[in-house]
């Protein structure tokens, strides 16, 4: 941990803006992108090409995005929110159809279930990575249930091949083991047991949103899935169901945003990597901090640190902690948010269909709290931030 005199130093050297809790941009913008977006809008000029969205660069973005992932095929959307309808509206579900879902999560996902017409099973976190937790999942999982739906939260990857192995375990009675879908929003470039994030599962949701690991010009998505006809149903679906006879709507990405996407993604370990080296220098400022804990990363796993999230001790939970935050903001300029609470607590209408019944989750959520982190932060930067937080814990 810093010494007073490191602290003291630090503080001396604030940034020049504040840093938010989520940097709008959470990417690094050059001039390839800009060269990118200006090359398809000139392209796209042309009157027997103009913005199609079948037309390149999309096919090749997805071509692209499919071999990093390694996976057989990638769908281009324009959010991460419709690729997740897609995937739970190719599912099929049925009246009493269950998926498990981690309560500590964005609302996009049970939404998307409800949207669907299933039943959400509410599955409990796991206290130290805050993921869906395996013995929760085999405790709940029953004859009804189609899909696991666990979120790789924060940046750190799901332990996969857990739920898988539930999931054989399992068979639906019509349909088989239930499908094991990923939710990488927040987690796009990091890797788990030697793949990336992507490579296992049925179908993997990605978001490119302004605030992401990488971004097409603030909006899009990405579905990474082995199974070609899930692919098909996709590419279908975001185009008013067009080739099949199946409902659909515009969900498609327009060709300046894949063709920054194209920049973006050859960028993206990069990014990791400069997120991985701000936190693991700040872990070494922070360490033996009292009263607070670490980020986990298990040793099969590569944070890709979309947050750097801490987990307080009970004492300073719920409103100390709100308190820990409003300090950190009003005295330092430095954004902290809590990702997530229980998402039944955001959405009144998921708690009035599938109620409020993860207490455990509750509980972690009230002692989270994330630190901003950006992949451009200088050391300055960090240390400023490390000793903004050790000052505001030590006058809790």
């Amino acid at each position: 941990m810093m010494t007073q005199a490191e602290i003291q130093q630090a503080l001396q050297k604030r940034p020049a803006l504040p840093w938010r809790a989520e940097p709008l941009l959470g990417s690094i913008y050059g001039q390839e992108e800009i060269d990118a977006a200006v090359a398809a809008i000139r392209e796209a000029m042309d009157v027997s090409k103009g913005f199609g969205f079948s037309a390149s660069p999309i096919p090749e973005f997805e071509r692209a995005f499919a071999d990093y992932t390694g996976t057989a095929d990638a769908v281009a959307v324009n959010s991460a929110g419709p690729g997740i309808d897609i995937v739970m509206r190719a599912l099929k579900l049925q009246p009493g159809d269950e998926v498990i879902v981690p309560s500590i999560n964005y609302q996009a996902a049970p939404l998307a279930v409800l949207g669907a017409g299933g039943k959400v099973v509410w599955g409990e976190a796991d206290p130290v990575t805050y993921m869906l937790d395996p013995a929760d999942v085999e405790r709940k999982i029953t004859n009804r249930t189609r899909a696991i739906f666990p979120v790789h939260i924060h940046g750190l990857c799901a332990p996969m091949d857990d739920y898988l192995a539930i999931a054989a375990k399992h068979p639906h009675p019509v349909y088989g083991p239930p499908k094991v879908i990923g939710d990488a929003a927040r987690a796009c470039g990091g890797s788990y047991r030697g793949t990336k994030i992507g490579k296992k599962g049925w179908a993997t949701i990605y978001s490119f949103h302004t605030m992401k690991n990488m971004t097409t010009l603030g909006e899009g998505g990405m579905i990474a899935t082995d199974d070609l006809e899930l692919a098909a149903y996709a590419r279908s679906v975001r185009m008013y169901g067009s080739g099949v006879e199946a409902w659909g709507t515009s969900n498609v990405m327009t060709k300046v945003q894949a063709a920054v996407g194209l920049v973006q993604l050859s960028k993206l370990d990069s990014f990791i990597a400069g997120r991985r080296r701000v936190a693991q220098e700040r872990n070494r400022l922070l360490q033996g901090l009292p009263g607070v804990t670490l980020p986990h990363e298990p040793a099969d796993c590569e944070h890709s640190y979309y947050l750097y999230t801490l987990t307080l001790k009970d004492d300073w939970a719920g409103e100390k902690r709100n308190q820990l935050i409003k300090m950190m903001d009003q005295d330092y300029g430095v954004g902290c948010v809590v990702a997530n609470p229980p998402a039944y607590l955001a959405r009144r209408i998921l708690a009035e269909n599938f109620g409020k019944t993860t207490p455990l989750s509750e509980a972690y959520a009230a002692k989270m709290i994330s630190i901003s982190l950006h992949p451009s932060m200088t050391s300055d930067d960090n240390k400023y931030i490390a000793a903004a937080f050790i000052t505001c814990t030590q006058k809790l």
